[in-house]
């Protein structure tokens, strides 16, 4: 009984603190839509050889880094023009060396007087000539390697892969994406009925419902463009779960205001399945409605049953 009766002082005492006529205050009327998790970025990691991608180190659902080696591509005609190159480049050698050789025997007939400058300078040129050649052709093989480097398929940024549409053994072409990788971050796409646009703001509360409970993010654009009548919104939930992209998210996004009438919980009381609030006027049968809080202190909302004016009194004992 004493115990009933603190609960009961507990309950009265803040209620006769502030026996104040209700008025109607503006609470937040939200709208539950669903949004999708995607990657700001979204970047296809491409060929830049075409040939068969002989090596795939990667599949859907990996965290990779920039410049991370994905795949390998090998084009069987560059190894056969490498060849080639170098056949060339080592009879310009030998070539050079004759040249040298000839070059060297002229000048020494020269200081003897046996040969003429014409036929020395002859001699240089195909010297110079021979080099120049080399010089070409070694720059060509260059060109080869590189192009066989450039088989490395490489992660253009860090983040997730989200596809990769071909297998090991498939022939690819120069400029096919050999995956897709989301980074930069992930946030909430929502699609929103456009009889709401105008009460979206940048910068509004949104909250998230999940599986853990809920989460707060801010509505971080939204774009102009309506499309099906739907407005596109983007919002930044921090530590947002990249584990499924494009996994569907319930959410809560402020819409407008309107008028409601506010009790403490405390001042609703359940009795036989019926919800009362004690007022001047007596005792009076309430239909709650959502709760809502207000300064850190839990609000319900009534329905029916009171109206502005009315002023809260002690609450009887539950029976």
């Amino acid at each position: 009984m004493i115990l009933r009766m603190l609960t009961l002082l507990a309950l009265i005492l803040p209620l006769q603190a502030k026996a104040e006529p209700l008025a109607p205050v503006a609470v937040t009327e939200w709208k539950s839509v669903f949004g999708r998790i995607e990657a700001k970025d979204r970047v296809p990691a491409r060929a830049r050889l075409g040939g068969t991608l002989v090596e795939l180190a990667v599949a859907e659902g990996d965290e990779v880094t920039a410049g991370q080696v994905l795949g390998q591509i090998v084009d069987e005609k560059l190894a056969l023009q490498l060849r080639a190159v170098q056949a060339q480049t080592a009879s310009l050698v030998a070539q050079l060396d004759n040249a040298k050789t000839e070059l060297a025997r002229g000048e020494d007939l020269l200081a003897r007087g046996v040969t003429t400058v014409q036929r020395l300078d002859a001699l240089r040129t195909q010297v110079d000539v021979l080099d120049g050649q080399i010089a070409a052709i070694r720059a060509q093989q260059q060109v080869i390697e590189q192009q066989a480097a450039e088989g490395a398929v490489l992660a253009p940024a860090a983040g997730r892969v989200l596809d990769v549409p071909v297998s090991r053994g498939a022939v690819v072409l120069p400029g096919e994406a050999v995956a897709t990788i989301g980074g930069g971050g992930f946030f909430l796409r929502l699609a929103v009925p456009e009889r709401h646009a105008s009460a979206l703001e940048a910068g509004d509360e949104i909250i998230i419902e999940g599986a853990a409970g809920e989460t707060r993010g801010t509505l971080a654009r939204v774009y102009p463009l309506i499309e099906n009548g739907r407005v596109v919104a983007d919002v930044e939930v921090p530590d947002l779960s990249d584990r499924f992209v494009d996994a569907r998210v319930l959410v809560r996004l402020p819409v407008g205001e309107r008028m409601a009438l506010l009790v403490p919980e405390a001042a609703v009381q359940t009795r036989q399945g019926l919800d009362f609030v004690a007022t001047e006027a007596g005792l009076r049968a309430v239909v709650p409605g959502q709760r809502h809080e207000v300064a850190g202190a839990t609000m319900i909302e009534i329905l029916s049953g009171l109206h502005a004016g009315d002023v809260l009194t002690a609450v009887g004992a539950p029976e």
